[in-house]
């Protein structure tokens, strides 16, 4: 048999020590979402969990750059995601603040006409609209952690645009962050320690891949 090389086992380590403090430094970046999870019943603590979910977004950003980065060929997973936290958390912030409040909106919204005889053709927008808005959100944190300098109004432009006309790998994004909650529902212990980071990837390359027409006129402006 082929003996596996030292440079083979070297980047099989160095993707499990990604995924293993990439679970980490999420966890306690967004350790105030995170308990709210855990500890309180969704439907009832939803008020908390909005005020909540903008200070998880920064989180992502730092997670998001330390995969960058790890492909670039840097090891340093906890030197990357502060680094990525730190470049980004205001503007992060204020986009998960802005996702959270529109979607906060739109679901009240489908709860109050869902009575209505017009619920038949107001409810499916609804829900098309906090789909989108849901999906604005992470391309925004991709983009914001890909150009931190970039204007809010031009991340959240592209983001909205390519996120609409590539809707078909917005799909597949929603499909394995799906996964990933209803993995959080019934195994939160294996949800936040194992699949959190490959989960997170997988959306962040997704991503990155929906929003690279703009991400390389941002680099070749650079």
């Amino acid at each position: 048999m082929k003996r596996i090389s030292h440079d083979t086992w070297a980047t099989i380590l160095g993707v499990v020590y990604l995924g293993l403090m990439g679970n980490l430094l999420v966890l306690v970046a967004a350790a105030p979402l995170v308990v709210l999870l855990i500890t309180t019943d969704p439907a009832l603590s939803w008020p908390l969990l909005a005020l909540a979910a903008p200070l998880a977004a920064p989180a992502l950003t730092g997670a998001f750059t330390a995969f960058r980065e790890f492909g670039h060929g840097e090891p340093q997973v906890v030197r990357s995601f502060l680094r990525g936290w730190k470049a980004t958390w205001r503007k992060g912030m204020l986009i998960g603040a802005a996702a959270a409040a529109s979607v906060v909106v739109l679901l009240v919204d489908v709860r109050a006409v869902s009575a209505l005889p017009a619920s038949v053709v107001v409810v499916p927008v609804l829900a098309l609209l906090t789909v989108i808005a849901v999906a604005t959100g992470l391309g925004s944190l991709v983009a914001l952690a890909e150009a931190p300098q970039a204007r809010m109004r031009d991340i959240l432009k592209a983001a909205l645009y390519l996120s609409v006309r590539r809707w078909y790998l917005t799909a597949l994004s929603f499909a394995v962050l799906g996964v990933q909650l209803a993995l959080f529902t019934t195994m939160p212990a294996i949800a936040i320690g194992l699949t959190c980071a490959p989960a997170l990837y997988i959306a962040w390359a997704n991503s990155r891949y929906t929003l690279r027409p703009v991400l390389e006129n941002e680099e070749a402006r650079a």
